[in-house]
């Protein structure tokens, strides 16, 4: 049994391929680890603050000296951390949004990046990451094909989570597309393509 945190940003409700394949990957996670618990959370329908001022100071704020104001505006933070920490398997669910990401993600991520809880540096100044021993599956979504070809270096969306999930830790990830949503000729069959290609390890 897994914990799994299934995490949504697309703006198309639940008709968003990305929602639809986030559930299939999940449900073959099901398969392989029965009775396993989803959480889910939706980035559109509860979107988090972004960052301000108050929540900087509360972050660099030692617990022993956070007012009641600093506690308030650290509670996104340390609601996404813990549920981070509890998660045995995410599904992170990234449609393309003008060669990135939607901005409720990156908000996401925001909460979820801190120093001294997701990740550290030593005395010499090396990073390292604090969240570990946790596996990451992408359903990434996109009108063009960017896994290959000329559109390649325009991808910004799984490059970038790559980069940043793995700074706090969470090295151990694989992504699922559906692209070509678009064009002609690859559409009609994107969805099917991506469900075949699902392998959960």
């Amino acid at each position: 049994m897994k914990q799994i945190l299934h995490i949504i940003s697309s703006a198309n409700g639940q008709s968003s391929v990305s929602i639809q394949l986030g559930n299939a990957i999940i449900e073959k996670i099901r398969q392989t680890y029965p009775g396993s618990v989803i959480k889910e959370r939706n980035l559109l329908e509860n979107p988090l603050p972004h960052l301000e001022e108050a929540h900087i100071t509360s972050f660099f704020t030692p617990p022993e000296y956070r007012t009641p104001e600093n506690l308030e505006a650290i509670i996104h933070s340390d609601e996404v951390i813990k549920e981070i920490k509890e998660a045995d398997i995410l599904v992170i669910g990234a449609p393309m949004y003008n060669f990135g990401i939607h901005s409720t993600l990156k908000t996401w991520i925001d909460h979820l990046i801190r120093v001294g809880l997701t990740f550290k540096y030593d005395d010499k100044g090396n990073q390292q990451g604090l969240i570990e021993g946790k596996k990451v599956y992408l359903a990434l979504v996109s009108g063009a094909v960017y896994s290959e070809g000329p559109m390649r270096p325009a991808d910004h969306v799984e490059p970038y989570l790559k980069t940043i999930l793995s700074f706090i830790g969470l090295s151990d990830i694989t992504s699922f597309r559906v692209e070509g949503l678009a064009i002609q000729g690859l559409k009609d069959t994107a969805f099917q393509k991506a469900i075949e290609s699902i392998c959960i390890s």
